[in-house]
């Protein structure tokens, strides 16, 4: 992104819990700040990114604003001149909308994740319909976790969410890999590992997955 391109906050939203949206947005920021400025600020309370920045030994790619109160998206148009994009990790949950409502006031676009469960649907059809679309966001599903053994998941996750259910999605989709789940607690991002058989895939997907929000985002593209 181009110093003079326009600040562009992203929000990983989804109701439900435990729909990967932590791993989304600390992961996707590692990557984009290959090329860009970039800030991660964590509005959820259980505060799992602060977890995972604490975690980290030698630091992170980007810069972090832990323990935020939602309203603070309100003044990130000010920081323009110091960050070309802002993720942001939200909290799942059911009932207290309100935070999430805030988050997508400001929101230029939302990644909506989406792990293949069936309780997983309604939720994230419901953050959808009653809370992104009727704000107007850009949004995509991005389809989380899918087990990289059973081959015909993903082009059934797929033709839900084309056909059935009619919701835009990325075409990159993240598979489920050990190095997801021990990058927390590790505090490693796709940056900092070590690209080998046992991460390439991780890496991979992380990547692929920057690159295609860049062209949703053009012309003030993400070029990751």
């Amino acid at each position: 992104m181009d110093a003079d391109q326009s600040l562009q906050i992203i929000a990983v939203v989804n109701q439900k819990g435990g729909m990967g949206k932590t791993t989304i947005a600390v992961q996707l920021a590692a990557t984009i700040s290959r090329r860009c400025r970039v800030l991660v600020v964590d509005v959820d309370p259980q505060q799992s990114s602060v977890w995972w920045a604490d975690n980290a030994p030698a630091g992170l790619p980007f810069d972090f604003a832990g323990m935020q109160h939602p309203n603070v998206l309100v003044r990130l148009r000010e920081l323009n001149a110091t960050y070309d994009v802002v993720l942001v990790d939200t909290p799942g949950s059911l009932k207290n909308t309100k935070p999430l409502e805030t988050v997508l006031d400001a929101a230029d676009f939302a990644i909506v994740p989406l792990t293949p469960e069936p309780l997983a649907v309604e939720p994230t059809i419901r953050t959808i319909t009653t809370l992104i679309e009727p704000r107007h966001v850009r949004h995509a599903v991005v389809l989380n976790r899918i087990d990289p053994r059973i081959p015909t998941q993903l082009p059934a996750w797929q033709a839900l969410l084309d056909s059935t259910w009619g919701i835009p999605r990325f075409d990159t989709h993240m598979r489920q890999y050990k190095t997801h789940a021990d990058a927390p607690v590790l505090g490693q991002v796709v940056t900092t590992l070590r690209d080998n058989r046992s991460t390439a895939g991780a890496i991979a997907d992380v990547t692929r997955l920057g690159h295609e929000l860049s062209g949703m985002l053009e012309p003030a593209a993400v070029r990751s």
